[in-house]
């Protein structure tokens, strides 16, 4: 190989290695402008490398930001500065804490800057024990359709003969017994959804069109109200997946997202995103990645914070009249898939990220529950 094959070999080598880099990685110049940026950081800040390039990094993080300060140091005392536990927003995306390095390349004043984000092997750590709290449901359905179906049943049946034998001033009580009678076997339905033990069916699944059909099924119904935006990445492999699991996953996000948005004014959106380097930890010593990325965001006022970190547990909600299962359902069905989900939420912004495998052809079936 002569020098300057060798040199293009070098220059392709350092672009994959750049480009694998899983969280993000940029380069500025002596006066804090940005020279260069990785995909993940186009990813983390929703920002293109073009809009990024030639402008200060204060532009984006803020002239106060402690990143700002690491760079300094690094640059002041010609040595590599880490600083832990740092908070770092970028433009109008949610802070997060990450551990920043920053390693000065050059005399010129250039430094690289790593942002490693904290937090993903907690809420990978939090989706295992939600589905976990999930599975603990699944006894007490099996108990519940047992116990209260048969029951229930005759309630509402024993209510249906008083019908009609009473007047009509007196039939509004035992339309509310049924009324009643017909709500709790609804959320018995609800319930015994998490005790479904068959096995999941997976296959290669194109996820947009499972989007698409939830989609349509929100515009056509309870997300009528909602403006719907779109922002797909046409260039997604497929997952391994149960269409009729996922299609409800999906369905119950939008829903979420449909009663928190305003009447007036209420937008959606839907993305999805290749975004490589976050790994699931799985039995045996291995690792699922976990690359294809769907977001389901809304303009509602956000989940409270009493109450975000606790979202997916059974029972918990936010709603007035919400059972809490909903949300957990969801997160069962996501760690079925071996996938995780996460949310993070302020007042005007709320994001739901669901984080899928890519199919490989070889995936066993797994047990449901």
């Amino acid at each position: 190989m002569d020098g300057e094959s060798g040199m293009e070999a070098g220059a392709a080598s350092f672009e994959a290695l750049w480009g694998a880099i899983p969280y993000p990685a940029l380069v500025v110049n002596g006066g804090d402008g940005i020279v260069t940026a990785n995909p993940a950081t186009e990813s983390f800040g929703a920002t293109s490398l073009r809009q990024m390039a030639g402008r200060p990094l204060g532009r984006f993080l803020g002239q106060d930001s402690a990143v700002l300060d690491v760079v300094r140091q690094a640059r002041r005392n010609g040595v590599s500065v880490a600083q832990y536990n740092v908070m770092v927003g970028w433009a109008d995306q949610p802070s997060q804490l990450h551990n920043v390095h920053a390693t000065p390349l050059n005399e010129d004043g250039e430094i690289l800057i790593l942002m490693h984000p904290q937090g993903m092997a907690d809420k990978m750590d939090r989706t295992l024990g939600h589905r976990s709290a999930a599975r603990s449901v699944t006894g007490m359905a099996a108990m519940l359709a047992h116990e209260i179906r048969n029951p229930l049943a005759g309630i509402s049946g024993a209510a249906q003969l008083l019908e009609m034998g009473l007047e009509e001033g007196d039939r509004e009580l035992t339309g509310l017994i049924q009324a009643e009678a017909a709500r709790i076997g609804k959320l018995v339905d609800r319930v015994e959804q998490f005790g479904d033990l068959r096995p999941a069916q997976r296959q290669p699944l194109n996820i947009h069109d499972v989007l698409d059909r939830s989609r349509r099924a929100a515009q056509a119904g309870f997300a009528s109200h909602a403006r719907f935006t779109e922002e797909f990445d046409p260039s997604l492999p497929p997952t391994a997946g149960d269409p009729d699991q996922l299609l409800q996953v999906f369905q119950n996000l939008l829903k979420n997202a449909a009663e928190a948005v305003p009447r007036v004014g209420g937008a959606i959106s839907i993305a999805t995103a290749y975004q490589p380097g976050v790994k699931l930890s799985r039995p045996g010593h291995k690792s699922e990645s976990l690359p294809l990325v769907v977001t389901i965001g809304d303009n509602g006022p956000g989940i409270p914070e009493n109450i975000i970190r606790d979202i997916f547990d059974p029972f918990v909600s936010s709603k007035v009249n919400g059972t809490g299962l909903g949300l957990s359902l969801v997160s069962k069905f996501v760690a079925d898939h071996g996938g995780v989900v996460e949310c993070d939420s302020r007042p005007g912004r709320t994001r739901f990220r669901v984080r899928l495998p890519v199919w490989r052809g070889d995936v066993a079936e797994e047990p449901r529950g």
